[in-house]
């Protein structure tokens, strides 16, 4: 054979291995995006309309989650926040809308005090907090949309959509209290 095959043969196997490893890399992201985010990776999928489009949106808040210092809080923070959060839910049997109100600005303080943003994008904390939370992140969402719902329609909605967005608020809650412990050792 003369060597102009041999050139030819050994590109075509040098072009399949570099397109297995590429592909085995871009599995092997989808894999790591798909364990870490649960049913929030197939949530971003479908409202991103593409795969591709979904798993670099994920990848970015993974960048910026890196960023961020997310601290777990003390355990005088826990007990405060959970005091607290029994005031809130206390107050809802005669006061639901306000204690709502409550129960999200709650969840953003707990959240500003662990470290993520706490600013007016709604949709940015989610994102932020799902890294971290991504099987709760669905129950902040639906919290905030039955609030919105509820606030959207002048105090006019249904108090079952309040007693849901408590339950909803209640999970992310939870999930950013029982955070590790500081100087807590597993």
């Amino acid at each position: 054979m003369d060597a102009l095959i041999w050139i030819v043969i050994a590109l075509v196997v040098l072009a399949a291995v570099a397109l297995v490893a590429v592909m085995a890399t871009k599995r092997r992201r989808t894999s790591h995006l798909q364990e870490r985010f649960g049913s929030e990776y197939d949530r971003t999928v479908d409202d991103a309309g593409d795969r591709r489009d979904a798993e670099s949106e994920l990848r970015d808040r993974e960048k910026r989650h890196d960023e961020l210092d997310i601290q777990p809080l003390s355990e005088a923070a826990q007990a405060r926040y959970a005091d607290e959060w029994q005031r809130v839910q206390a107050r809802f049997v005669d006061e639901p809308e306000d204690a709502v109100r409550d129960a999200d600005r709650l969840v953003q303080q707990a959240m500003g005090e662990r470290g993520y943003p706490t600013d007016d994008d709604f949709e940015r904390r989610a994102a932020d907090v799902s890294v971290d939370h991504p099987e709760v992140v669905e129950n902040y969402r639906e919290g905030h949309t039955l609030w919105q719902r509820y606030d959207e329609a002048d105090g006019d909605g249904q108090t079952e959509d309040l007693r849901q967005a408590m339950v909803h608020f209640r999970a992310l809650f939870d999930e950013l209290l029982e955070g590790e412990r500081v100087g807590e050792v597993r």
